[in-house]
């Protein structure tokens, strides 16, 4: 049993790799020395921060997320399975005649297709979000504790192609990081 609980939680575990991480204590630095590492030419740099900033993506160059595509090719899929539904539970697998009715009315079946539509699109983005974020991360690891309260990073992982310790560290605090540490993520 201990065996599997083991297995079941290095499964869970996401795996980690060297960093080195950079500490601001202000959005503005922070921003700041996120353009200015992007432009050293760091492909993989990452940033933290305890609240979002929607500047972030732009200084880093992050692509658009591609949840919103997940989101609406799903929804189309519910809507179609929706209807093929409606269509096959009314006028193929149980066509009952009430009083001269069509076997199948699309307005009758608005609703379910609606919520077909919805169920879909939201299952999927759930799942896609999950997917793309690595999740579930169990006991991840901390870079500095004060990074979910008030504090920046900025960090760049070993599978970088400029990754150079040295040199990073001396970026960092060219770029005035109040700590510089290496740590694993």
């Amino acid at each position: 049993m201990i065996k599997l609980i083991n297995t079941l939680e290095h499964a869970l575990r996401s795996p980690t790799k060297k960093v080195v991480a950079g500490i601001w204590s202000t959005e503005e630095e922070w921003l700041a020395a996120a353009k200015k590492a992007k432009q050293a030419g760091f492909d993989k740099i990452e940033g933290i921060s305890p609240y979002p900033t929607h500047e972030i993506d732009e200084a880093l160059q992050i692509p658009r997320s591609p949840i919103p595509f997940v989101t609406f090719v799903a929804g189309l899929a519910g809507c179609a399975f929706g209807t093929w539904f409606t269509w096959w539970t009314s006028a193929v697998d149980w066509p009952i005649n009430i009083g001269g009715k069509p076997m199948w009315s699309l307005p009758a079946f608005i609703p379910v297709i609606f919520e077909c539509t919805i169920l879909f699109a939201a299952l999927a983005s759930v799942g896609a979000m999950l997917f793309l974020g690595g999740l579930p991360k169990v006991d991840p690891p901390v870079i500095h504790p004060d990074l979910t309260s008030h504090k920046f990073a900025l960090f760049v992982p070993e599978d970088d192609k400029k990754y150079d310790v040295a040199k990073i560290e001396a970026l960092f605090k060219e770029l005035g990081a109040e700590e510089v540490k290496q740590a694993e993520f």
